[in-house]
């Protein structure tokens, strides 16, 4: 779970702004969630999980990451999944595939395809659990403080 520093306003938990340490967090999750997609890849192709060959293949879609946070401006929001999340999954894709073109890995139709979808139930489906769990952490806060302000009034 990503620390944000306030509660967010009602119908909208992840649009505050989160703390120095929260926007680290979400940074670290998206490039964990992109090297787990270069290591399950690397693996399901029977390639070696070593450091090297994991580098060669992630390391442009972790260069796309960056430039996603950058264009995105993600450290003010970063468990938005709009517009946060998607400009930072299209970004991650858009960018890493370039760069992997650029530098002569190849971008068969397949992998395009796999590396789309794949990145995207990564980079937006934790930022909709914890959308998810920010509406749920929310509600259980406003009924526990209606039924304190409900007690007190009746007294």
């Amino acid at each position: 779970m990503i620390r944000q520093s306030a509660p967010p306003p009602a119908g909208s938990p992840t649009s505050v702004q989160p703390t120095s340490s929260g926007a680290v967090a979400a940074f670290f999750v998206d490039a964990v969630l992109v090297v787990l997609f270069v290591v399950i890849g690397r693996r399901s192709h029977a390639e070696g999980v070593d450091l090297a060959g994991v580098w060669q293949t992630g390391w442009p879609f972790l260069a796309a990451l960056v430039v996603g946070w950058l264009v995105s401006l993600a450290w003010r929001r970063p468990l938005a999944l709009w517009p946060t999340g998607v400009v930072v999954w299209a970004v991650t894709v858009a960018g890493g595939l370039a760069l992997r073109a650029a530098s002569g890995q190849g971008i068969a139709l397949a992998f395009v395809l796999v590396a789309t979808v794949t990145l995207a139930v990564f980079l937006l489906g934790w930022r909709a659990i914890e959308g998810l769990r920010a509406r749920r952490r929310l509600a259980r806060e406003t009924a526990a403080e209606a039924e304190t302000n409900g007690a007190s009034a009746e007294r």
